[in-house]
């Protein structure tokens, strides 16, 4: 039987599909198999080297996931087109994966502060009295907001915490990835940017509890601030 297992694209695959456990993106090699188009034995000879993966399953694969195809081709180290998922899926974390200690680095705005932190985010003094915290392999300066209530179910419940980047303004949006916003009130939605030719001037928010919570759209200028959710907290159990 010949080895594929030298292929770069082989090489990559397998940790791509690594990645894809590690952030809850699916649920073993049959869950990866069905977006894919093929069987679980398919990825698994692939993943043991015994065949190569087709163009058509790549392209899926790029598709499905965000993943960056000079990853898969060698050229670049990224395996996500932003450095973390960003197709519609938040990778999940265990409330107690928090952790204190010397390099605290996520500031946490707790759903009461939240009105606080809409009108006072650029003030030090606010922000240095909020209670900060760690978790492994999440590096940067960032921000953590507890959401309440229902409105994003079952992508975030209640109580859950997301944790987030702050973008530039001006930076490259993802229509239907979930970001925080904060105008004069903090959300978490779903966007659809609102273009006016090639200018984008507005998004629409997009709750996921859709039955309950329309979409309802906001200008760019009523726009704070705008940050990329990279993972979210939770206590409920993981599956």
């Amino acid at each position: 039987m010949s080895d594929f297992s030298d292929n770069i694209v082989n090489q990559r695959f397998n940790r791509v599909f690594q990645e894809l456990e590690k952030y809850n993106l699916i649920k073993g090699k049959s869950d990866l198999a069905k977006r894919l188009g093929t069987y679980n034995h398919v990825i698994n000879s692939i993943l043991k080297g015994q065949r190569n993966i087709t163009v058509d399953q790549l392209q899926k694969l790029f598709s499905a996931y965000g993943i960056d195809a000079n990853y898969i081709f060698g050229s670049s180290d990224d395996v996500f087109i932003d450095g973390y998922p960003a197709y519609g899926e938040i990778p999940t974390r265990s409330l107690l994966d928090r952790q204190s200690g010397a390099r605290e680095n996520i500031t946490l705005i707790p759903a009461k502060a939240m009105a606080g932190y809409a009108t006072e985010l650029q003030d030090d003094k606010f922000l240095q009295n909020l209670q900060k915290f760690s978790i492994p392999n999440m590096p940067g300066e960032l921000m953590a907001f507890e959401i309440s209530g229902d409105s994003m179910t079952p992508t975030i419940t209640n109580g859950d915490v997301v944790v987030c980047e702050a973008i530039e303004r001006g930076s490259p949006l993802r229509d239907n990835n979930v970001y925080v916003i904060v105008t004069d009130v903090v959300v978490a939605k779903r966007i659809q940017q609102v273009r006016d030719g090639n200018t984008v001037t507005g998004l629409n928010l997009i709750s996921d509890n859709d039955a309950v919570y329309k979409p309802y759209p906001v200008e760019l200028e009523e726009i704070r601030q705008i940050l990329k959710v990279k993972c979210r907290l939770t206590s409920y159990a993981i599956s």
